[in-house]
C-alpha cells in the first residue's frame, strides 16, 4: 500500500485537536519512528550515521558525523521532555549516541575512518558541533555525567574548537554559543566559552532591523532562519542553561511571532520562500520557543495547531516516505537543495521537536486545538514590516508574503550582484505555490524586455511598509549589470485576497514590460487549465487558482508555461502581463485563493500620472499619491481605516 510515510502512530483525538487530530503522543511516536528508520546506517563504533543519497560538498565523513549530530539532538529533545514529563528515559534511546561520542572523539581530524572531522574555520564540523553540545546539555544529568573522564576530556576539547575558529559571517555565529553555553555548564574551557557567547551574541544584535527581523548576515537575507536560529539559540540555549531569558531577545521573538503565526495556510504548509527549506518543520521551532520561554501571542492551543499542523503536513505529503527525511520539500526534490546540502541535512528538522521539552501537563498539549491566525474568516489588518521590507497577507486559510525587502544579494561597494534567486528576488511568496525554477519564465515579477529577455531585479531598495501596504524600488539588471537609464518603483496594497500593484517604469518611451502572478503548479492526481481573454488571465489547478488582471496601463493577458515545474509540482503555468512604457503607471491586481474559495468581488482602480484609487469590495479606499523623486504616499480610508504613511 502506498502509504505517506511508516510510523506506527497512536489514534487521532479530534476532541482535543479537532483541527490535526495530533496530540503529543503523535510528536513523540513521530521522534521515535525517525530515530528507528537511521539506525542500520550507523556505522560500528556509533558515530557516524551516514544515510543514502547524495554526498554534500563537504565529503562523506562531515556528512556521517551530520547524521550523528543532528539525530542526536533530536533524541535529546525526546529524552529531555521524557525527563520532565516525570518518565523514565529508555537506556537505548542515548546510549548509541554515548557510544558514538566515544568513538568520534578518539582521533578526531586525523585519517581514523571512525573518529570526526576537527572543527576548522568555516568547516561543517562547527555547524555539528553545536548540535551536539545542545545535545549534550540537554541530556547532562542522563549521559554526559555518566561519561568516562576520558570522553569527557576529549568531546569536551572537539567542540572547544568552535570556539577558537572562525564561523561563516552569518548565523553561524551561533553555533559557538551554543557549544560555549554547554561548556560552561560543563566547567570546561570556561573563559574561551564565555568569550565565544559574547562575541556571537555581539555579531548578530548588528543584524537586528526591527519588527522582530534579523538578516542572516550583512545584506538583506531575511528567510526562515530567522526564526530556526537567529531567535532559537540565544533563548533556547539560556533556557537550557537555567538562565532567565533576555527580555529584549523575548520580546523581540513575540514581535516576530505575530506576523509568523500568520505564515501557516489551512493544510499546516510553512511559507515556501528562502534557502535550506529542506529542513521542513523545523518551522515549527520558533513556534514552539516562544511557548518555552513565554514570548508568544498565541493561546496555547493555536500554537499547537500551528506546530502540529505543520508536522503532520509534510508527513502526509511523504517527506518520509521510507522513515528517512528525503533532500526536497515534499518527497525528493533536487531544486529545493542547495549545494552545502547532504543526505543527513535534512534532520536540522529535529528543532521542530522543541515543543517536548515542554512536559506533558504544560497548557501546550492540554488545551483544545484553535484556529491559526490565517484560518480566520475575518483576519486581522495586513501587517507590514517596514524592517525587513515585507507584507504579511493572510486570511481565509491562505498564507502570502509580499516582499519588497528581501533579495538575498551581496552588500559593499564593490560587490557584484548575483543572478536574482527565485527563492528571495520574487514579489510574492505562498504556502501553496513555489517560485519557477531556472530556464522557465518567472512568477511575481515584473521586468523591462531588453534584447528579447526579462530584465531582472537585482538589489531590492525598500521604500516602507505599512498596514496593508509596501514599496520598493529596483534598478532592472541583465547580468548582474544594471540596463542604463532604467527605474522601477513598486508599491503593494492588500486587502482580502487581492493584491494591487502599482509600478511606475523608467525607461525609453515604448520599451516592452512584463510581468507575472501565481505560478499554480498541480499536485499527484490534480488537473491544471488556464485561459487569457483581454487583461485578464487565470491558471488553476484542482486545489489553487491563481488570477491576474491588467487594471491600467497593460495591453494583453497571457499564460506562460514553467515546464521545469515548482516544488509542489513537475508543470506549472503562470499568468502574465504585458504592455510598452509609459508616462503612467502600470497597475495590476492579483490573487491566490483555494479552489473552493468563496468569491470576492475584485477592487476597482483609477489611475493618473499622479496617482492611484483603489475601491475595495468592502468600500474602503486605498489612496497612492506620488512625490518628488521615487517618494509616495498610501492612505486607507473607510472600510477599515488606517492612519496615513509615507514613503
Amino acid at each position: 500500500m502506498n502509504t505517506p510515510h511508516p510510523f506506527v502512530l497512536p489514534p487521532e483525538d479530534r476532541v482535543l485537536s479537532p483541527y490535526t487530530g495530533w496530540t503529543r503522543a503523535h510528536w513523540e511516536a513521530v521522534a521515535d519512528g525517525l530515530l528507528a528508520a537511521v539506525r542500520p546506517y550507523r556505522s560500528p563504533g556509533g558515530a557516524l550515521i551516514t544515510l543514502p543519497g547524495r554526498t554534500s560538498w563537504s565529503g562523506e565523513r562531515s556528512d556521517g558525523l551530520e547524521g550523528y549530530a543532528r539525530t542526536f539532538l533530536l533524541a535529546a529533545l525526546r529524552a529531555a521532555g521524557t525527563a520532565a514529563s516525570g518518565r523514565p528515559v529508555p537506556a537505548d534511546l542515548l546510549e548509541p549516541y554515548a557510544d558514538g561520542l566515544r568513538t568520534g572523539t578518539a582521533a578526531p581530524g586525523t585519517a581514523d575512518p571512525q573518529s570526526w572531522p576537527a572543527v576548522v574555520d568555516r568547516g561543517q564540523a562547527m555547524v555539528e558541533a553545536a548540535s551536539v553540545a545542545l545535545a549534550l546539555h540537554l541530556t547532562k544529568d542522563q549521559l554526559w555525567d555518566r561519561l568516562d573522564e576520558g570522553t569527557r576530556e576529549r568531546a569536551a576539547d572537539w567542540l572547544a574548537g568552535a570556539l577558537r575558529h572562525e564561523p561563516v559571517d552569518n548565523n553561524w555565529w551561533l553555533f559557538p554559543v551554543a557549544v560555549g553555553t554547554f561548556l560552561e555548564a560543563a566547567d570546561r574551557h570556561t573563559e574561551q566559552a564565555r568569550a565565544a557567547i559574547d562575541r556571537g551574541l555581539a555579531r548578530i544584535e548588528q543584524w537586528y532591523v526591527g519588527d522582530g527581523w534579523y538578516t542572516d548576515g550583512a545584506g538583506r537575507y531575511f528567510d526562515h532562519y530567522n526564526g530556526w536560529a537567529m531567535h532559537l539559540y540565544p533563548l533556547l540555549c539560556a533556557a537550557v542553561a537555567g538562565a532567565p531569558a533576555d527580555p529584549v531577545r523575548r520580546e523581540r521573538l513575540r514581535e516576530f511571532l505575530i506576523g509568523y503565526g500568520r505564515l501557516f495556510d489551512r493544510t499546516g504548509a510553512p511559507l515556501h520562500q528562502g534557502r535550506s527549506l529542506t529542513y521542513r518543520f523545523a518551522a515549527a521551532a520558533p513556534l514552539w520557543l516562544g511557548a518555552l520561554v513565554d514570548a508568544t501571542p498565541y493561546p496555547p492551543g493555536t500554537t499547537r495547531r500551528l506546530a502540529s499542523g505543520v508536522l503532520r503536513h509534510f508527513l502526509d505529503r511523504g517527506a518520509a516516505r521510507d522513515g528517512l527525511l528525503s533532500l526536497g520539500w515534499y518527497g525528493p526534490d533536487a531544486a529545493t537543495v542547495q549545494p552545502y546540502s547532504g543526505s543527513a541535512s535534512p534532520y536540522w528538522a529535529a528543532k521542530g521537536f522543541v515543543g517536548l521539552l515542554l512536559p506533558e501537563q504544560h497548557e501546550v498539549w492540554t488545551a483544545y486545538e484553535s484556529a491559526g491566525p490565517a484560518e480566520h474568516a475575518d483576519p486581522e489588518p495586513v501587517l507590514g514590516l517596514p524592517g525587513p521590507g515585507l507584507l504579511v497577507h493572510s486570511g481565509h486559510g491562505v498564507a502570502r508574503l509580499v516582499n519588497h525587502g528581501a533579495d538575498h544579494q551581496p552588500v559593499g561597494p564593490t560587490a557584484a550582484l548575483d543572478a536574482d534567486d527565485p527563492l528571495y528576488a520574487r514579489l510574492a511568496y505562498s504556502t501553496m505555490t513555489g517560485p519557477t525554477r531556472g530556464g522557465d519564465p518567472a512568477d511575481n515579477h515584473i521586468g523591462l524586455v531588453v534584447a528579447g529577455r526579462v530584465t531582472e531585479r537585482g538589489r531590492i531598495e525598500p521604500l516602507g511598509a505599512g498596514p496593508g501596504w509596501a514599496a520598493s524600488a529596483h534598478s532592472p539588471t541583465l547580468d548582474g549589470q544594471p540596463v542604463p537609464g532604467t527605474r522601477i518603483v513598486s508599491v503593494s496594497v492588500v486587502r482580502g485576497p487581492y493584491e494591487v500593484r502599482v509600478h511606475r517604469v523608467r525607461a525609453p518611451a515604448g520599451t516592452a514590460v512584463r510581468e507575472s502572478g501565481w505560478a499554480p503548479a498541480p499536485a499527484a492526481g490534480e488537473e491544471l487549465c488556464s485561459s487569457a481573454a483581454g487583461l485578464d488571465a487565470w491558471v488553476r489547478t484542482t486545489s489553487v487558482h491563481g488570477t491576474l488582471t491588467g487594471a491600467h496601463g497593460w495591453e494583453r493577458a497571457a499564460v506562460g508555461s514553467a515546464p521545469h515545474g515548482t516544488a509542489f509540482g513537475e508543470r506549472a503555468e503562470l499568468a502574465v502581463l504585458e504592455g510598452t512604457v509609459a508616462t503612467e503607471p502600470l497597475v495590476s491586481v492579483l490573487a491566490l485563493t483555494w479552489a473552493d474559495a468563496t468569491p470576492t468581488p475584485a477592487p476597482q482602480v483609477s489611475a493618473t500620472a499622479s496617482g492611484v484609487d483603489v475601491r475595495w469590495a468592502d468600500g474602503g479606499l486605498s489612496r497612492i499619491r506620488y512625490e518628488a523623486t521615487e517618494r509616495c504616499s498610501v492612505t486607507h480610508e473607510a472600510g477599515r481605516p488606517h492612519a496615513p504613511t509615507g514613503v
